[in-house]
């Protein structure tokens, strides 16, 4: 062992117990690493800094844009919808179905995403069917790994050893290449929850974050509200309002009835007006949205030949993509103060509907018409946009509570269908070897932003710059193993520890190598260190790199043990209420089951002697 390769092992070394300790931030000890190789002169400045102009980088960015484009568009908050429709309260069906979407939805987007998108979907599925959320959270949170394993764009990792393979002069993966390997981990996973993993998560007895979360819009109208409700109405093809503006309807001045908005149905789908002015036309079919007294809202009804359609969640989200409420308090500053809402025509100028008044805790009636004082609290409902746009105006209003829906509202979800068939192509151009990955994925992430489905200022917002900073600092490490002859050592140790067992064995060893080195290094680090380690071995026994390849990747996404060798498992230990133990005892055995797939599907689908 050269003092270079020593030097090398002790900087990983050093970089795993950092990690492990989880007191230094990982970007910060992938910059460490860069600044150890560097000025050790192991490598040149140039060969140091040379993972930041990676195509690794690049992909990994453009991910995350894609990512957030489905995130904003409504995709994912589409599937948990789909889960709560298709599940019911049946808890064995909601498993499948929230492992089967997390673990397929992943494999298009970051597996971090996707269970910071499912952790509230599983949370309202848990509160709405009295489900212990710790008896979902956990699955959900494995199949989100295992999505890593099915397709090329899912994990980092993917990205690093199909990068390793094209630089050793091999043709690397196709986009869905070892999907099969991953689909048959992701079977047994369900399987396995479902005989003997749920058994071990009993359920805990403490509140779950289901209960615990942030008031919902009935809660705050709850507060505000003197003897108003809300309802969906539908206009009959008989109705007298058919054909006239709400003016003309009288609906305000006469029945005392506020319309919030119009859904109606178009050629395209269904088309919301979330602010109706006076003037708004109604039409026969229209579902209205609207709010006033009950008496009064039976007396239109009944007067104008309407039907009342039933307060049910599937009514109220239809809605709650475009329109949220708000606790509103008036800054000491405000221009409104010793102004009435009235008089300050605050409908009109800010768009939105005040609902109650409130000072100091107290409900005021007929508030209309009250001049408004400092710390008075309004209840506002409207369109969502008109909202954030009170929250920036700090000099006039301060919001202090936002619903628990608020958190699930869809900015593009209009552009869904656009969003998937940017998704789609992207995958067909790369399937079908028109386009290389890294031009594949710059060109959605560009058509995402010129169809609008997010702005330039939200791609960015999207990219996990820590985490590219992580992937790019690693990078160099495995050059620098190669350049000192540390790869050559670890090769060695690995021909002698399997002997003349075969490739099976050295499968096997691969396998551990990885995942052990996931225990205490990140999934990509571990990925960067092993995947050249792995193509060596293949290229000295005389076999295939691709199951070893294989075995890599899947190794690096297995990191189910403990809560803290990945975020896609960290995320949900507050929320579920695990103890480190739940991971262990959870973790272990799927992590062995893991590997038995693995040992003989992917010899299956990538001989070690192709013909």
């Amino acid at each position: 062992m050269t003092e270079g390769s020593t030097f090398v092992f002790a900087v990983i070394a050093i970089a795993a117990i950092l990690m492990a300790s989880n007191r230094v931030r990982f970007d910060i000890v992938a910059l460490m690493v860069v600044m150890a190789l560097m000025l050790s002169g192991v490598l040149t400045t140039g060969e140091a800094l040379a993972g930041f102009g990676s195509s690794v980088v690049i992909l990994v960015a453009g991910l995350l844009v894609i990512g957030e484009m489905l995130v904003r568009t409504g995709v994912a908050n589409a599937v948990g919808d789909w889960i709560l429709k298709k599940g019911g309260s049946n808890e064995t069906r909601l498993l499948v179905l929230v492992m089967f979407s997390a673990g397929l939805l992943g494999a298009v987007m970051s597996s971090t995403a996707i269970v910071a998108i499912f952790i509230p979907i599983v949370l309202r599925i848990a509160a709405e069917t009295r489900i212990n959320a710790s008896r979902l959270l956990i699955p959900m949170s494995y199949s989100a790994l295992i999505s890593g394993m099915l397709t090329l764009i899912a994990t980092t990792p993917n990205i690093v050893v199909h990068e390793e393979l094209k630089e050793a002069g091999f043709s690397g993966f196709g986009f869905f290449s070892f999907a099969p390997v991953g689909l048959a981990v992701l079977v047994v996973a369900i399987v396995y929850i479902l005989l003997i993993g749920r058994h071990m998560l009993s359920g805990n007895t403490e509140k779950s974050d289901a209960d615990q979360r942030s008031r919902s819009i009935d809660d705050l109208w709850d507060d505000f509200r003197l003897g108003e409700d809300y309802c969906h109405l539908r206009i009959d093809s008989n109705s007298p309002l058919v054909g006239k503006t709400i003016a003309e309807a009288l609906l305000e001045s006469q029945y005392r009835v506020r319309v919030l908005g119009i859904l109606r149905q178009v050629s395209s789908g269904e088309d919301r007006i979330t602010a109706p002015v006076a003037s708004t036309e109604l039409h026969a079919e229209d579902n209205l949205l609207v709010v006033g007294k009950l008496e009064d809202l039976d007396y239109v009804i009944s007067e104008q030949a309407l039907t009342r359609l039933p307060k049910n969640e599937k009514n109220k989200q239809r809605w709650l993509w475009e329109i949220s409420a708000a606790t509103v308090m008036i800054h000491p500053e405000s221009k409104l103060i010793e102004k009435s809402l009235r008089s300050a025509e605050f409908r009109s100028n800010y768009d939105l509907h005040v609902f109650g008044l409130r000072r100091a805790n107290q409900p005021v009636a007929n508030f209309k018409d009250v001049k408004l004082r400092s710390a008075d609290s309004l209840f506002v409902v409207g369109h969502w946009s008109k909202i954030q746009q009170l929250q920036q105006n700090t000099h006039d209003f301060v919001v202090i509570e936002l619903p628990s829906e608020h958190a699930e509202i869809v900015p593009s979800y209009r552009r869904m269908p656009v969003a998937l068939i940017i998704l789609v192509t992207m995958v067909l151009l790369t399937v079908f070897d028109i386009m290389s990955l890294v031009p594949a994925v710059i060109l959605a992430s560009l058509a995402a932003i010129f169809t609008r489905c997010l702005t330039m200022e939200d791609a960015y917002r999207a990219i996990h710059w820590s985490s590219l900073v992580l992937v790019a600092g690693m990078l160099p490490l495995a050059d620098a193993l190669d350049k000192t002859g540390g790869t050559r050592i670890i090769v060695d140790a690995l021909m002698s520890a399997a002997g003349d067992s075969g490739p099976y064995m050295m499968l096997s060893l691969i396998f551990f190598l990885t995942a052990g080195l996931g225990l205490v290094l990140s999934n990509t680090a571990s990925a960067v260190l092993v995947a050249p380690i792995a193509i060596y071995i293949a290229a000295d026994i005389g076999v295939s790199p691709y199951p070893f390849a294989v075995a890599v990747l899947i190794a690096a996404s297995a990191a189910y043990s403990t809560p803290v060798s990945t975020p896609v498992v960290t995320l949900v230990v507050e929320p579920g209420r695990y103890k480190f133990t739940d991971f262990v005892k959870l973790g272990i055995p799927l992590l062995l089951l893991t590997y038995v797939v693995t040992l003989f599907v992917a010899p299956l689908v990538f001989p070690f002697y192709p013909s």
